[in-house]
């Protein structure tokens, strides 16, 4: 490995040995060294990709504020997209790295977070009231910074951590060090955001987390992990908001895999995969899917808006990606994404930023939000020598590229495989969409009455149109998507769909509310058929003269079993306000309107008059498994099939 060893003797010089990475991917019995110049480019697209024989091309360092990319709002600190160009790769055996980087302990001084436990609880608690409670969102992700000066030259302090890494830690997707020449980042990331490889588009949305200390999680306490709803919760909600993503890049959306353990040496967490077929320039997925709702929340434009109110900091490289671009043998891209998390920044000057965040939702406790983001932060800390180091896991790390394998702690089994796990994890399917788990044949649950016909979705910033356009384009509609400000006209489309989205539908100065409320009013005066999801739903139902109220606990990311029009369903709710009716039936300017109510608070959950609809729920969630047969049924009504003229006598 003359090149390896050529660049740590020359950083034992105290010499620069110009940019390069180091990268381990999970499960794998060697690192990629990765060298060459590195060079910034303002936008994704601008990434190089040239052509040439399959490999690695460009490694990008993307920061957060690329959001900016999307429109959506952040506090801009002006880090660059760093592409490191790669000239020279090769393999190092993870025997001949373990040996040849710097066995030394990192030394570091004035240890602190930049946001102190009292403070980021307050954080968490306004979160939770002024936006989750106000329906801004279903989850958001709120991060600090543990901060310290490093003694000694940086890179060797970088070096030291990643050796240490690769020998503590496990379950990482990838464990790695990138030197730009301006930074250096140090981490093991557990999560894959997206990867491209044969045409088949991955991702991989990571929610839930357990502490503990032992090298093994403990069996009982894992087991209470996997049944509490809030952590259950929390990853619905997350692969839910994976899943519009992967609408987005995938042609036919995205089909789930899982759920699995992803256990890690002080923290277990729960995943799932998603796998879709797509032919977008990899630029353009990553793009797309900027950036992870584990890291970010939902729905993803809002959680924008949400971060940047309450967070005094950019967040520079956290919650951003590294990414892996080239080509294969034949000559197709390939795009491997890693999410910056567990990941050390140290500068040229020493100074050392740890970056974690807690996904916040409406069941969190601030005291929890705070020990999660110390338990996030306890992997880096250690190999950098300011924490705990997690207990030997009794033998080298193990390779190979089976994924429970990769994940053992020891000799004795994980507990990935244990029958009761096992089951526990299984049964958190029992309650979801089959159309997202299944696989689908093409046209399958085509309707004949609406097959054929053109559905215009009016997005209203909740990317849950993407999973909706799947789902009306799998009963046989051709779909199109339109932003609530972009303007169209509507002629041409047999049915308009007023989508989900955030903000207080009560407002009469919010500019989307009072755009969405003129589009309904107009719908409704001229006869066209029309369908209100959420949001849409809840405009709808003032315009019918139903009160709206804001709920005094938010349904965000809530299964609920409810009847409709006389038939149990079971929906997937995220909403923080509903109309109420003290009838079942409504007298309006627009006719007779059938309402199904909830009993107890008189709770509009859907909505039936002449030539409109609205459900207050998400038939398209995951959590709505009777979701495709409810827009079935409503949209075969909207949309009565044409019966042929008859023939003259």
């Amino acid at each position: 490995m003359p090149h390896l060893s050529d660049l740590l003797a020359a950083v034992a010089r105290g010499a620069d040995p110009g940019p390069f990475a180091l990268v381990r991917r999970e499960g794998a019995d060697h690192l990629e060294l990765y060298a060459g110049p590195v060079r910034a480019v303002d936008r994704l697209a601008d990434v190089p990709l040239p052509a040439g024989p399959a490999g690695p091309r460009t490694l990008a360092l993307v920061p957060y504020r690329q959001v900016t990319e999307r429109g959506f709002a952040c506090v801009d600190d002006a880090m660059p997209l760093e592409c490191l160009l790669v000239e020279r790769h090769e393999r190092v055996t993870l025997a001949d790295a373990l040996a040849a980087l710097p066995d030394l302990p990192v030394v570091t001084t004035d240890v602190g977070f930049d946001v102190d436990d009292d403070e980021y609880a307050a954080t968490v608690g306004r979160v939770l009231a002024e936006e989750i409670g106000r329906g801004e969102g279903a989850n958001f992700v709120i991060h600090r910074t543990l901060r310290a000066t490093v003694q000694g030259p940086p890179l060797r302090a970088a070096l030291a951590a990643l050796r240490r890494l690769l020998l503590g830690e496990r379950g990482a997707y990838w464990t790695f060090l990138v030197h730009t020449g301006g930074r250096v980042l140090v981490g093991a990331s557990p999560e894959r955001h997206v990867s491209v490889d044969d045409g088949l588009i991955m991702m991989n949305p990571i929610s839930g987390t357990f502490r503990h200390t032992g090298a093994t999680p403990d069996r009982a306490g894992l087991l209470r992990f996997l049944a509490d709803p809030k952590e259950v919760e929390e990853l619905y909600m997350v692969l839910d908001e994976e899943l519009k993503m992967m609408a987005t890049v995938a042609e036919r959306g995205g089909q789930v895999v899982g759920p699995y353990l992803k256990e890690m040496s002080h923290l277990t967490h729960t995943e799932y995969l998603l796998a879709g077929r797509g032919s977008k320039d990899v630029r353009e997925v990553l793009r797309e899917t900027m950036f992870a709702p584990t890291v970010t929340g939902s729905p993803m434009e809002n959680a924008c808006r949400v971060i940047a109110r309450h967070e005094r900091t950019g967040r520079r490289y956290y919650a951003g990606v590294l990414a892996l671009l080239g080509h294969d043998d034949a000559g197709r891209q390939t795009l491997d994404a890693p999410i910056l998390i567990r990941t050390a920044e140290i500068s040229p000057a020493g100074e050392l930023r740890v970056p974690v965040g807690a996904t916040l939702v409406r069941h969190s406790t601030a005291a929890g939000e705070v020990a999660e983001t110390h338990a996030k932060a306890a992997g880096v800390l250690a190999a950098l020598g300011l924490g705990p180091q997690a207990p030997a896991p009794g033998r080298q790390p193990v390779v190979g590229h089976d994924r429970a394998a990769s994940a053992r702690p020891g000799p004795e089994r994980p507990l990935a495989d244990d029958p009761e796990v096992r089951a526990a994890l299984a049964a958190r399917n029992a309650p979801l969409a089959r159309f997202w788990l299944d696989q689908r044949a093409p046209g399958a649950a085509g309707l004949p009455g609406l097959t054929g016909r053109r559905a215009l979705i009016v997005d209203g910033e909740d990317t849950f149109t993407g999973m909706l356009a799947h789902q009306l384009g799998a009963l046989g509609l051709a779909v199109t998507l339109r932003p609530w400000h972009a303007p169209g006209p509507l002629d041409g489309y047999d049915l308009v769909v007023v989508g989900p989205g955030p903000g207080d539908p009560g407002s009469a100065t919010d500019p989307k509310m009072r755009a969405l409320r003129g589009l309904l009013a107009g719908l409704l005066a001229d006869g066209r058929p029309t369908l209100a999801v959420c949001l849409g739903h809840q405009l709808l139902a003032g315009l019918l003269g139903l009160a709206l109220h804001r709920r005094d606990a938010p349904y965000q990311g809530l299964q609920r079993e409810v009847t409709l029009f006389g038939v149990p369903r079971r929906v997937g709710f995220y909403s923080s306000f509903t109309a109420r009716a003290d009838a079942d039936r409504l007298a309006t300017g627009y006719g007779s309107v059938l309402l199904a109510r909830d009993e107890a608070d008189g709770a509009v959950h859907a909505l039936r008059g002449p030539g409109f609809a609205g459900v207050q729920f998400h038939p398209e969630s995951v959590l709505s498994p009777d979701g495709l047969a409810v827009l079935g049924e409503l949209l075969t009504d909207l949309l009565p099939v044409s019966l042929p003229a008859a023939e003259p006598a």
